[in-house]
């Protein structure tokens, strides 16, 4: 199981959300990393799984239970979706 990460390098929610994507790896969450604005290959990877449920970035995806959340979250939110 992964939890996808969507995001764009200026972004400033994405941004703002690095900390928290960084505590939750060194705590040992699986998370992939994809950044969309300047990679063409992950930005149709991001369509794969967007289906209409966000359309921008930051977009956490977990490809087991198919849940996600679109937009800047917490870090209990990012637990409970993982």
């Amino acid at each position: 199981m992964s939890l996808l990460e969507f995001y764009g390098k200026e972004c400033p929610h994405c941004i703002s959300m690095a900390p928290i994507i960084e505590k939750l790896i060194k705590d040992g969450i699986k998370i992939e990393q994809h950044e969309v604005w300047h990679d063409q290959k992950n930005a149709k990877l991001m369509e794969e799984y967007d289906k209409g449920l966000c359309g921008g970035v930051p977009f956490f995806y977990n490809t087991e239970t198919k849940k996600s959340i679109c937009g800047g979250a917490s870090e209990d939110d990012l637990r409970s979706l993982y």
